[in-house]
């Protein structure tokens, strides 16, 4: 999943949100100095990926996406699930989707100073430039894969991605309507920070 829905599956405490968003941003560094609740936030994380992995209804969304382009569709559907979890709150929660960004990128802000430079920078963006707001238009999809297919280092079509899931977005959609709240269900009995 993407960052939104890693931070609405953490606990509502700076730790968690930082350990949460740590598992994007783990390549070389030593984990070891953190705290104990940053490192559940950090297990939480790897239990989500693992989870939306092996979950049949994200296994099928991948399949919609064009054979090229097919081995980065788990990160096309991770922003675009983003998406969907602004488009769907209501169903997932009673709390306010606004209330919940401004609580998130305050509880992030706290931990800014202690993250790894690049997820200080990602983060810091993030926060800045409002990228959930962005994530709540079909055009700020377009924009986030677009963002993505230019860090890639080699020659991609990632970009087109959005050609795919506009082709198929109720599949997607129902894709997502069938695995989130699942997801949630596994977190609750599952998570490491209980």
């Amino acid at each position: 999943m993407n960052y939104l829905a890693h931070l609405f599956l953490a606990r509502p405490t700076a730790d968690s949100h930082f350990g949460n968003l740590l598992g994007d941003f783990r390549r070389g560094v030593d984990v070891n100095s953190y705290s104990s609740a940053v490192l559940l936030g950090l297990k939480n994380h790897y239990e989500v990926d693992k989870f939306t992995d092996s979950h049949e209804s994200v296994r099928e969304a991948k399949t919609l996406f064009d054979k090229s382009r097919r081995r980065f569709a788990p990160v096309a559907l991770d922003i675009y699930f983003d998406h969907l979890l602004i488009k769907h709150w209501d169903k997932f929660t009673t709390q306010d989707f606004g209330d919940f960004r401004e609580q998130s990128f305050s509880l992030l802000e706290q931990r800014l100073p202690t993250m790894p430079r690049t997820m200080q920078h990602s983060v810091g963006h993030m926060i800045t430039h409002d990228w959930f707001e962005d994530y709540a238009k079909e055009e700020g999809i377009a924009k986030a894969i677009s963002v993505v297919a230019k860090r890639i280092r080699f020659t991609n079509t990632f970009h087109r991605a959005v050609d795919d899931i506009r082709d198929h977005k109720q599949e997607i959609e129902k894709s997502f309507l069938a695995f989130f709240p699942d997801l949630i269900t596994h977190v609750k009995k599952y998570s490491p920070e209980k």
